[in-house]
């Protein structure tokens, strides 16, 4: 959010030392809070100033350390799931990681995950190795002259 004009902040100010309005008036008439101009005009008295304060930088990231663990991880396992990371991956004060924390941090590092796709686990090494031969146990396969069973209609 951009912080308010500098002019608006000294018309606001002005208004405040002429006692001519309450300051709820003075909001109304400049369209800010009541809290705003109580805040400008303490801060006017302490500083001398009504400028705005210089960007602080906001929140920091909770997993900004973890870079080489996402890394190792998604590496290791290119379809892991988020919830999966969130468990296996945890930042150093122990704080709790939630999914959407783990995939803007992913966007971050510019990490793509392979997401393995159900049509796709038969052609998928990982998934060949786990998943039983259906041809082999017969189980769900067509034989190739089954396959044209009639179709209700």
């Amino acid at each position: 959010m951009k912080p308010y004009s500098q002019d608006l902040r000294e018309r606001v100010i002005a208004a405040v030392r002429t006692q001519q309005q309450s300051l709820s008036e003075i909001a109304r008439t400049f369209g800010v809070s009541e809290s705003t101009v109580d805040k400008w005009a303490k801060r006017r008295r302490d500083t001398s100033r009504v400028a705005a304060r210089p960007f602080a930088g906001g929140r920091r990231r909770a997993l900004r350390d973890c870079a080489a663990a996402l890394h190792a991880e998604v590496q290791k396992q290119p379809d892991v799931t988020l919830a999966e990371l969130c468990e296996r991956v945890r930042p150093a004060d122990g704080g709790p990681v939630s999914p959407s924390m783990m995939c803007r941090e992913l966007q971050r590092l510019d990490l793509r995950r392979k997401k393995v796709a159900p049509r796709q686990s038969t052609r998928h090494a990982a998934c060949k190795a786990a998943a039983p031969d259906v041809r082999a146990t017969g189980e769900g396969y067509l034989a190739p002259d089954a396959q044209t069973a009639e179709i209700p209609r």
